[in-house]
C-alpha cells in the first residue's frame, strides 16, 4: 500500500479559449494549468477537477487525450505525468422550504461523465458554468450519480454561503439520503474535532480539500491516502476504508484562518461572539448585516459536548500553506521549489537549515513551526482570512 496526497476539490476558472466556467475563478485555471501545477509544482498524486461537466471543458480534456499528453486510467482518472484527475462537478440544490447547498461528484470516466451532462442539461440553465443550480431533489441527484457507478460528497458542509448545515438545513439526513454519501468535506473554517460534536456525522469519512480559485491555492487543504495506486476505483475504497485502504490524515488550515469561521459584522467589521450580538444585532455598532461564523453554527448543531473520533477517523493536522508565511512572496516561493521540488516535499520533509538557506532563518522558522501547530494566528471572519501573525 502507497501514500498518496489527495486534493478533490478544484474550479476551472477558465477554458484556453476563454470561455467562463468559474466566474470567479482566475483565468489561468485551465484543465491543463491545473495538471501542471499539481503535478510539477504542488507534488498532488490525485487531484479533483470540480468543472468536468462543462461541455467546452470535456473538448479541452479529449483534445489532451488525443494528444497523447494525457491517457485514461484503468481504476479511473485521467493521467498526466505524476498526478491522476478525477472528473467531478459541483452542483447547487434546493430542496422546498431549503436553502442552497452545494454537493460534489465524482464519475469515473470521460464518456460517463459527458452521459452525466446530457442528463443535466435537461434540468440546469446553463450546463457550461460552475456551481449552477439543478431543478431536481437532492435525492433524485444522487440517485444519478450513484446509478452511473459515481460518488457525491457534500460541500464545504459549515460555511454560511450554500452548504447543508450552512444554508440548506438542521439536518443532513433532511436533504439527502444517507446511504448514498461517500463523505463530507469539512471546507475551510472547520476540522474534525468540530465536526465530531454532530452525531449524524459519525458515519462518515472527513475529507479536507481547497476550493482552490487559483493555481496558488490548489493544495491549501488536502488529505493523503493509503491505496494501491492513485486512481477512482481507490479512492472509493480509502473513502469507505474498504480492503485496507483509508483516508490517513487530513491536513486542512487551522480553523481560525478560515474567513468564515467566526460570526463577523459587516457594517463595522468586528469579529462577534454570542455575547456581542443582541437579536441578529452587533452590540458595537448596531448593524443588522451579520454573517453567522462556522464555530457558533457548529455550537448550535452539536448533540454532544466532547467530539466523537470512531477508529477510522484519521487525524487532523493544521496546515499553514506557504503563501500565508509572512515573509514568503512569490519569488521566494519559486526558490523554494526550485530547489526543494514540489510544495509537499517543502511543507513535509525540508529540514530547517536547509530551508533557512533558500529563504532565511525566519521564514525557515515559520514553516517549521505550522508543521509543530505553533504558530500564533490571528483569527478569520466575514468573508476575511485569518492569518499568521509576525514574531515581535
Amino acid at each position: 500500500m502507497e501514500s498518496y496526497y489527495v486534493d478533490l476539490h478544484v474550479h476551472i476558472g477558465r477554458t484556453e479559449k476563454g470561455n467562463p466556467v468559474k466566474i470567479s475563478g482566475s483565468k489561468h485555471l485551465t484543465f491543463f494549468n491545473i495538471a501542471h501545477e499539481a503535478s510539477e509544482r504542488k507534488g498532488m498524486d490525485l487531484i479533483g477537477i470540480i468543472d468536468c461537466h462543462s461541455p467546452t471543458v470535456q473538448d479541452e480534456i479529449l483534445h489532451y487525450l488525443n494528444l497523447g499528453d494525457m491517457e485514461e486510467m484503468e481504476g479511473g482518472g485521467i493521467q498526466y505525468h505524476q498526478t491522476t484527475i478525477l472528473l467531478g462537478s459541483e452542483i447547487e440544490v434546493r430542496d422546498p422550504d431549503m436553502g442552497p447547498a452545494h454537493l460534489l461528484v465524482y464519475l469515473p470516466d470521460l464518456q460517463t461523465m459527458q452521459d452525466f451532462t446530457s442528463w443535466m442539461r435537461k434540468h440546469m440553465k446553463n450546463v457550461e458554468l460552475s456551481s449552477q443550480r439543478i431543478y431536481v431533489p437532492a435525492r433524485i441527484l444522487q440517485e444519478e450519480v450513484v446509478g452511473r457507478g459515481g460518488i457525491l460528497i457534500p460541500a464545504h458542509i459549515f460555511t454560511p454561503h450554500k452548504s447543508v448545515y450552512g444554508s440548506a438545513t438542521s439536518r443532513m439526513e433532511n436533504l439527502l439520503d444517507m446511504s448514498k454519501i461517500a463523505a463530507v468535506e469539512l471546507g475551510l473554517s472547520a476540522d474534525s474535532a468540530m465536526a465530531g460534536t454532530i452525531s449524524e456525522l459519525d458515519r462518515y469519512t472527513f475529507v479536507t480539500n481547497s476550493d482552490a480559485h487559483s493555481l496558488a491555492k490548489i493544495g491549501r487543504e488536502y488529505n493523503r491516502m493509503a491505496m494501491q495506486k492513485a486512481n477512482f476505483t481507490e479512492l472509493t475504497k480509502a473513502l469507505a476504508h474498504q480492503d485496507g485502504r483509508s483516508v490517513l490524515a487530513n491536513y486542512g488550515l487551522n480553523p481560525r484562518l478560515g474567513k468564515y469561521h467566526r460570526t463577523y459584522c459587516v457594517q463595522c467589521e468586528s469579529i462577534l461572539d454570542e455575547s456581542a450580538m443582541a437579536v441578529e444585532r452587533c452590540l458595537f455598532c448596531g448593524g443588522k448585516r451579520i454573517v453567522r461564523g462556522v464555530m457558533e453554527r457548529v455550537q448550535s448543531l452539536s448533540d454532544r459536548d466532547e467530539p466523537y473520533f470512531p477508529s477510522y477517523r484519521p487525524p487532523y493536522h493544521f496546515q499553514v500553506p506557504l503563501e500565508f508565511i509572512p515573509g514568503l512572496g512569490r519569488k521566494k516561493i519559486d526558490l523554494l521549489l526550485a530547489r526543494f521540488g514540489t510544495e509537499m516535499n517543502i511543507l513535509h520533509k525540508v529540514i530547517l537549515e536547509d530551508l533557512a538557506d533558500v529563504i532565511g532563518l525566519e521564514s525557515a522558522g515559520y514553516i517549521v513551526q505550522a508543521r509543530e501547530d505553533t504558530l500564533v494566528l490571528e483569527v478569520g471572519g466575514g468573508g476575511r482570512y485569518g492569518k499568521v501573525q509576525r514574531h515581535e
